[in-house]
């Protein structure tokens, strides 16, 4: 089902970054169950999807959530759902649970999967509306923030017909545009630093990076794996889907970072000295 903004569009969307947070207590484990993983470094077992963890005690809560990591889970500390878990367990589903309702156990983690797309969509766009010059531009945004929202206000079977493919296409389109409105007005050089290529999907695996002035790059799908970013400047930087497992962020300024999650930062290591967004928060794991 293709969604049509403007059509009957409320004037502004409410969902704010702030209610696109996961709320655990008000969700039916669908993190646990409806994904599945593979054992790797990750994960310390295989789950298939739609089958519950192992750990999942019988209140939906995780049995050994204070020491995931030392117990080889660290895949499920770095796993944001963008507030899709309690959206669907007690929106879409009416806070009816799939242990309660077996039936709807199918439906329901499927529809789990969607629904985190479109938050982590209104994720993006929420940023975007702030960061953007151009008024068509912010109107846009919030035109389109507003039609997912209405989109997940018409029930389980609308959310499931809808057409992912195209909205992603339409959402990528208007984060580009803000990026490169962004990425200008911190005066980005070009896509070449000191030898190093700093352009979308970039290799930067293990690369030292420290100190070098990485405002408004684009390292939109960059792999920093492991990379050294230590006093970097990342303001105005495009950040969007880059990896940034275990890259060493000591001291580095993240604050006005654009499109950056709060899982990458739990991926990742930084210290007392890392600037970070403020609607984000430094992980628990990080230590001078």
């Amino acid at each position: 089902m293709p969604l049509t903004p403007r059509d009957s569009a409320p004037s502004t969307p409410t969902l704010t970054r702030a209610t696109l947070r996961p709320e655990c207590s008000s969700c039916f484990a669908l993190c646990c169950t409806a994904l599945g993983f593979s054992r790797s470094a990750d994960f310390a077992v295989d789950k298939p999807a739609g089958t519950p963890c192992r750990n999942l005690d019988s209140a939906f809560s995780c049995t050994i959530h204070d020491r995931l990591r030392p117990r080889g889970f660290r895949g499920c500390t770095v796993f944001d759902c963008f507030g899709a878990g309690q959206n669907v367990s007690q929106n879409l589903f009416r806070g009816v649970s799939w242990r309660e309702e077996p039936g709807t156990a199918r439906e329901m983690f499927t529809a789990f999967t969607v629904v985190r797309q479109l938050h982590e969509m209104l994720w993006y766009l929420a940023e975007a509306g702030t960061r953007t010059f151009d008024p068509d531009t912010s109107y846009t945004v919030d035109d389109l923030r507003s039609a997912l929202e209405r989109a997940m206000g018409k029930g389980a079977q609308q959310v499931l017909a809808l057409d992912l493919d195209s909205l992603h296409t339409r959402v990528r389109s208007v984060l580009m545009d803000v990026s490169e409105e962004v990425r200008a007005s911190y005066l980005a050089t070009g896509d070449d630093h000191l030898g190093v290529a700093l352009v979308p999907g970039a290799d930067l695996m293990g690369q030292t990076l420290r100190s070098r002035p990485l405002h408004g790059a684009d390292l939109r799908g960059a792999y920093l794996i492991a990379a050294d970013l230590r006093e970097c400047d990342l303001s105005g930087a495009d950040l969007l889907g880059a990896d940034l497992r275990d890259a060493r962020l000591g001291g580095a300024d993240l604050s006005k970072a654009l499109y950056l999650t709060q899982a990458q930062l739990d991926a990742a290591h930084g210290d007392s000295g890392t600037l970070i967004p403020q609607d984000l928060s430094a992980p628990s794991h990080w230590q001078d």
